[in-house]
């Protein structure tokens, strides 16, 4: 058992091994083939059926001359008699079968075999019987025996018909439906190579460009989709694919170049500083100490502005938390609140006021408040001296607005893009990631940020986020926090 199953495992390794055009070819064969065969076998059943039902007919209606009947009976003979005149057609035997089971077969007729139900017939415990039998030489007959009652006299009469015009025209119509399935099965088989080439062109045409693309890395290509199928929606997918693929490398070119672009300065200036200091030592040619004073305090502001620059690419380029195992309902006005906090520390100088209303939203806790602070922050950047800020959260919206030079309305766009800076504040710090922090925040919590021109002057910053004003059950009662 164990070799057939392997037989078997190893067919169908083979044939998985296959390729798809060969494997659709041969399936579309087999299944024509299988059809055909069904269907070959039926007809013919139902032919067979259909001349053996003839034959009985012509049995149920052939009449035995009582002279014939009266010749048979009185010369009686086991086997094969002298021809008589009132002989019926050659081609039907006929018999008498005695209630002991005994035969007397007629002239031209052949002996057929006596069963039980003919001697059952004979005896007069059925009427009449209808079966296959065989011939004293073995060929092969339909038999019809009837009860007879004569004088009192009981026997029956055996009227047989051999069977060997009908096994020859079923063996013509097997050899001719074997003929036509063969045919059938070629036609199938050459059809579903056809139809396979045809149908997976574009299969083909989705194979060619994967592997183009694997081998030169171009991912430019497009494959025409046309139709509403099942292999255009793959091929439209792919397009998508490449064309996000592609996106992706180009920002990701982009951020490398602007990383490296923005880094060049405070990198420039701080050797040229930390070189300073070192043809100092080297020398022995002191530097004036308010001179010496203002160099490492430049070291040490350009070494926070790289730091600044370099957390927040890695905030930028941190994947989202597999399975968004990170994600969980937080409340905003408390991260407001904490944010609020450190702004106050930047901006000593500055009047915070805020209101913020209960607010629970679905988003990561750290990611959330560092996209809160970085608009605090904003904001602290471009307030006056001795300026103010308001914050107001409410209905899930986070209002921040300052009082400074506001932004111009054809920089309003490009507001949101890494690395870009207005040319008015390019002398202030920052790496110009922080407002591509907060937009990318707001959009994996399924919110949205903007800013626009306030009123009076300044900017507004306005930071939407789904949720609710009450939290889950699993979470404390809400608390409003109101600060100024």
């Amino acid at each position: 058992m164990s070799g057939g199953h392997d037989g078997f495992g190893g067919i169908g390794e083979r044939f998985g091994r296959l390729p798809l055009r060969a494997r659709l070819t041969l399936l579309t064969a087999a299944a024509v083939a299988v059809a055909v065969a069904v269907s070959a076998l039926a007809c013919w059943l139902l032919t067979r059926t259909q001349l053996r039902d003839e034959v009985d007919n012509s049995l149920q209606n052939v009449t035995v001359p009582p002279a014939y009947l009266q010749y048979t009976y009185d010369n009686c003979r086991p086997t094969d008699p002298t021809e008589n005149e009132n002989a019926p057609p050659s081609y039907y035997n006929v018999q008498v079968v005695q209630v002991d089971g005994s035969r007397c077969v007629g002239p031209n007729s052949q002996p057929v075999r006596v069963q039980a139900a003919d001697l059952a017939v004979a005896q007069g415990l059925r009427r009449d019987t209808l079966h296959d039998a065989t011939t004293g030489t073995g060929a092969d007959v339909r038999v019809l025996t009837k009860h007879m009652d004569v004088q009192g006299v009981q026997f029956a009469v055996s009227i047989s018909r051999p069977l060997s015009e009908i096994s020859s025209a079923l063996n013509t119509l097997a050899l001719l439906l074997a003929a036509v399935a063969g045919l059938g099965v070629v036609g199938a088989g050459t059809a579903g190579l056809v139809i396979a080439r045809s149908g997976l062109k574009p299969v083909d045409r989705l194979t060619e460009a994967v592997e183009h693309v694997a081998r030169t890395e171009d991912l430019t290509i497009r494959i025409p989709a046309d139709g509403e199928d099942e292999i255009a929606r793959l091929s439209r997918s792919f397009n998508s694919m490449t064309a996000a693929l592609a996106a992706s490398r180009d920002l990701q070119q982009q951020l490398i170049a602007d990383a490296g672009h923005e880094l060049r300065t405070p990198l420039t200036s701080l050797r040229t500083n930390i070189d300073l200091l070192v043809r100092s030592e080297q020398s022995g040619r002191e530097i004036p100490a308010a001179d010496k004073a203002a160099l490492l305090a430049s070291v040490k502001a350009q070494m926070g502005e790289l730091a600044a620059l370099i957390g927040d690419l890695q905030e930028l380029s941190r994947p989202p938390a597999p399975g968004q195992s990170a994600i969980e309902v937080v409340a905003l006005h408390d991260i407001v609140a904490a944010a609020l906090d450190r702004a106050r520390l930047r901006g000593p100088s500055l009047a915070f006021t805020a209101d913020l209303g209960p607010w629970y939203v679905r988003a990561e806790p750290a990611g959330l408040e560092r996209a809160v602070v970085n608009l605090l922050d904003n904001a602290v950047k471009f307030s006056p001296p001795g300026g103010s800020v308001q914050v107001r959260l409410a209905a899930g919206e986070l209002t921040v607005r300052d009082h400074g030079p506001g932004i111009p309305q054809d920089e309003l766009p490009h507001v949101f893009e890494r690395f870009w800076r207005s040319p008015s504040a390019r002398s202030l710090p920052g790496s110009g990631l922080g407002l591509s922090i907060v937009a990318r925040t707001a959009e994996q919590a399924g919110g949205d940020v903007r800013l626009r021109a306030a009123a009076g002057g300044g900017t507004e910053a306005l930071l939407t986020l789904p949720g609710a004003a009450t939290p889950p059950p699993e979470m404390p009662g809400p608390a409003t926090s109101s600060a100024s």
